[in-house]
């Protein structure tokens, strides 16, 4: 059934779960109050998400089952981003091609994504562009023809701005259907007329490294890691596992395990019961075992103390706020992020 929302966040642990992708994990790579904005959109098989963060992020996202995900910039001017180290120009869309993709921001980004289920793109390829289209995991980034993504970029807008602006117009079971198939059209033109953007097989060997490390970071959470570990485990060296992580996410891989286990510690410390848990059972749980240093290098990189954050009232722990659709949203405008708006 079609559905609209909107939402405003300061966490971005509530902005992850919120994203429709599978095993979304997302955190700031530089200091600074995080602001987020998302709509997402739920037409009769197509889904639309709109969005933007007013920091750098690092993140990584899982392959959603049985749908075929693309995502490109939200503006033709927006700047590039990366996906696996490699960058991608505003003239360019992405396509979900393996089971784990990461993503790399450089400063405040807004960006637009959309999916449908596999066999309806296979029908719409085969209508549309007499091409079987199920095969996307061989595609990595593609370079539509101009007028192909700005068409698309477009509509994508549009159909946000009548899904959330206009309630009236969306409850029309024809203007969901219109929406729906101009979206399908430009989508499978973009994916047939679009030329594949090369990428280099010492990129593909760096995202198979970054893979590794984080699986293994994963599956060690708990404690501190340290190099010699690190790269037994992935069977690299540490010069390796230093390029390849510079290059997909933009830090050395001690300082991404250091900035994830601070913002894990700080999601801990937001969900905890002041009257039962301390800032050492936290920090130690997360693999601070210096409490003062702990605390020092907390409140440079969020603001505030670890104490403090442990007392907030409950009004202020969650970072979500529920948007209100009488409200006019066709700019999506909050303090850090004024120009994340609908062309």
């Amino acid at each position: 059934m079609p559905s609209r929302r909107v939402f405003n966040f300061t966490d971005p642990y509530e902005f992850q779960s919120a994203v429709r992708a599978g095993n979304f994990e997302m955190f700031p790579s530089a200091k600074g109050e995080f602001e987020s904005q998302l709509a997402l959109v739920e037409l009769n098989r197509l889904t639309l998400q709109r969005g933007g963060q007013s920091l750098p992020v690092v993140g990584s996202y899982a392959r959603v089952p049985d749908r075929a995900a693309i995502a490109f910039n939200a503006n033709g001017d927006e700047p590039p981003f990366q996906q696996d180290g490699v960058e991608v120009l505003p003239s360019e869309i992405i396509v979900q091609y393996t089971d784990v993709a990461r993503v790399r921001t450089f400063g405040p980004h807004r960006w637009a994504a959309m999916s449908l289920p596999y066999a309806d793109l296979a029908l719409a390829g085969r209508i549309l562009a007499d091409r079987e289209l199920s095969a996307l995991e061989t595609w990595r980034t593609l370079r539509p023809p101009p007028a192909r993504i700005a068409r698309l970029r477009t509509l994508h807008a549009r159909a946000v701005r009548v899904a959330v602006d206009a309630p009236d117009r969306f409850a029309h079971a024809e203007t969901i259907r219109s929406l729906e198939q101009a979206l399908v059209h430009t989508m499978v033109h973009c994916l047939t007329d679009g030329s594949p953007v090369k990428t280099r097989a010492a990129s593909r060997r760096h995202s198979a490294i970054v893979a590794k490390f984080e699986e293994y970071l994963k599956a060690n959470y708990d404690r501190p890691l340290y190099v010699m570990e690190i790269c037994s485990a992935t069977g690299v060296s540490e010069r390796q596992l230093e390029v390849a992580c510079k290059e997909n996410i933009g830090i050395s891989p001690l300082r991404y395990l250091w900035l994830r286990r601070m913002h894990l510690a700080r999601r801990a410390l937001l969900l905890a019961d002041a009257a039962t848990t301390t800032v050492t059972a936290v920090s130690t749980d997360h693999g601070f075992w210096e409490l003062g240093r702990f605390s020092v290098q907390y409140a440079a990189l969020f603001g505030e103390s670890p104490s403090a954050t442990l007392r907030k009232p409950p009004e202020e722990r969650r970072g979500v706020r529920n948007r209100p659709f009488d409200l006019p949203t066709t700019e999506f405008a909050y303090p850090g992020l004024s120009s994340l708006r609908t062309p």
